[in-house]
């Protein structure tokens, strides 16, 4: 049978000063957990709000997605790593993604990752797969804030140092002004 590793960033809440990964194994669509998964260190800390926002327009939303990809792929630069290409398709599951958490439909979580990745599967063949999340609230730049929690974060600094070639970005604002960020990065065969 073919392993395919899955590396996921643990969720936190920004502001987390760092973070451990967790590595799932895959096994023809069965869940195994090989050991115990590295321990984590969460702040849960948010500032004060000022009035609750609506959802932003898309243009907005897909500005700020963009911006996502741009840090990430600026990141990934600075230590001579290749270029994310943005893939609309694995977007689009991120997306979807953050509306159920932004929504609580889901929890700030995981949840539901080898799903989204097997719909990915469907569309685009991978050998591997990653996921980083996060939410912040109040915030001037909540995508640079975003970007600097993933990077303080050796799980999720993990993730974006990898070896992917694909990568999708999803945002959504709740009706509390509350951004939720899903990262999905892909490497193709």
């Amino acid at each position: 049978m073919k392993r395919i590793k899955f590396v996921l960033g643990l969720t936190f809440l920004l502001l987390a000063a760092g973070a451990g990964g967790c590595v799932f194994v895959i096994d023809t669509g069965s869940l195994v957990r090989p050991g115990k998964p590295a321990a984590t260190t969460e702040q849960r800390a948010e500032p004060v709000p000022a009035e609750p926002k609506s959802n932003p327009p898309s243009e907005t939303v897909a500005a700020l997605e963009k911006s996502v990809h741009e840090q990430v792929n600026q990141y990934r630069a600075g230590r001579n790593l290749p270029a994310l290409k943005l893939d609309p398709r694995i977007s689009e599951r991120c997306r979807a993604h953050s509306a159920e958490m932004a929504s609580d439909r889901a929890p700030f979580s995981h949840d539901g990752f080898e799903e989204r990745v097997k719909a990915i599967g469907k569309q685009i063949s991978y050998r591997s797969a990653a996921e980083n999340l996060a939410y912040n609230l109040g915030y001037s730049d909540p995508v640079k804030l975003a970007v600097e929690g993933w990077i303080k974060s050796p799980g999720h600094r993990k993730n974006m140092e990898g070896e992917f070639d694909l990568t999708g970005v999803g945002i959504v604002q709740n009706a509390k002004g509350k951004y939720y960020f899903t990262q999905i990065f892909i490497r193709r065969r």
